[in-house]
């Protein structure tokens, strides 16, 4: 009789522990939306459960700054942009480090009217109005007019409007990829011309899952699980239901839509924004050494960074990542 009640303790036990959950907050850098999509559907279907978290998303936004939360110790994780905001956080001995780079290519693009020579990328230099944000113009801006010969006296501001864009075929625009072609398409009722910087040369990462350095000495099982977790959420999708994600995002953001989360997905496949280059052998948010080299090579050419000021070795760690995780998922989804 003892040892039955024994047993069933035991038993009990083993089931609490089965099903705590870590406490994870992960910061986006901007408004719900399909960009973040994996993440959300880690949450809608319970992957991120399944894999012993309890994770919280807290979406950025227009005034919201969530980066100096993270070595605040105030967030887990956090969403950044590309490999510049990690390269600026190991000049200045901020203590994070990326632990995957969920999206292999930049959706940082130009775009153009069509039917006005811009269909070719080397002709966009020529346009007489380029309408680029300011943070833009001090960043991959440098790295076109080093790289592509753009000048800078054609620079007009660019206030996330697209009036002066669509009255102007001349003009040329900054555009997230997956973003403004459908607002253009919506609003001036035309398809524009898109170029991806990232298939012109400007190879940095994108969408980066950032963490503390402490963190990954300390509990490396956990960004292991938050990491592979999140994978897996991306696969989901990309190439399964996806309708409760959107219900999580527009619960978020109510300013999106289906509709418009759907296009860009479909942006996201054509242009192989998540999914292409390395992840196809190594699984969604692989990363090479060789990559953040190459990439801090063409900065420092463009005169972002001086040689030497930012020790690459501290930018990111692979050992979370180029482990298939995955790819089985994908090819039951019918994914390519």
């Amino acid at each position: 009789m003892l040892r039955t009640l024994a047993l069933a303790a035991l038993a009990a036990t083993a089931g609490t522990a089965a099903f705590a959950q870590d406490k994870v907050t992960f910061a986006t850098n901007w408004k719900a939306q399909a960009a973040h999509g994996g993440f959300y559907q880690a949450v809608a279907d319970g992957t991120y459960k399944k894999y012993g978290l309890d994770v919280t998303i807290q979406q950025g936004g227009p005034q919201v700054n969530n980066r100096p939360l993270l070595p605040a110790g105030r967030i887990d994780f956090l969403m950044t942009g590309n490999l510049l905001h990690s390269f600026d956080n190991v000049k200045n001995g901020v203590p994070t480090v990326v632990v995957a780079a969920m999206f292999q290519k930049d959706p940082q693009a130009l775009i153009a009217h069509p039917g006005q020579g811009y269909e070719n990328f080397a002709a966009l230099k020529n346009a007489p109005v380029a309408l680029i944000a300011k943070d833009g113009q001090f960043s991959w801006w440098q790295w076109l007019k080093v790289t592509h010969g753009f000048k800078d006296e054609v620079l007009k501001p660019y206030n996330y409007n697209l009036g002066p864009f669509l009255a102007n075929i001349k003009a040329i625009q900054q555009g997230y990829s997956v973003a403004e072609p459908i607002y253009v398409q919506s609003q001036g009722k035309f398809k524009p011309v898109v170029h991806l910087l990232a298939d012109h040369g400007f190879s940095t990462y994108s969408t980066l899952i950032e963490a503390r350095a402490e963190t990954v000495k300390a509990k490396p099982d956990l960004v292991q699980r938050f990491v592979d977790a999140s994978i897996i959420g991306w696969v989901n999708y990309l190439y399964g239901d996806r309708k409760a994600a959107a219900a999580l995002m527009i619960k978020d953001n109510p300013e999106m839509t289906e509709a418009e989360m759907e296009a860009s997905v479909a942006l996201m496949k054509q242009q192989g924004i998540v999914d292409s280059g390395e992840s196809l052998a190594g699984g969604i948010g692989a990363m090479s050494q060789g990559r953040i080299n190459d990439f801090y090579a063409q900065m420092v050419k463009a005169g972002l960074y001086k040689a030497g000021e930012v020790d690459l070795s501290k930018v990111a760690v692979l050992q979370f990542v180029n482990k298939k995780v995955g790819l089985d998922q994908k090819a039951k989804l019918g994914g390519r």
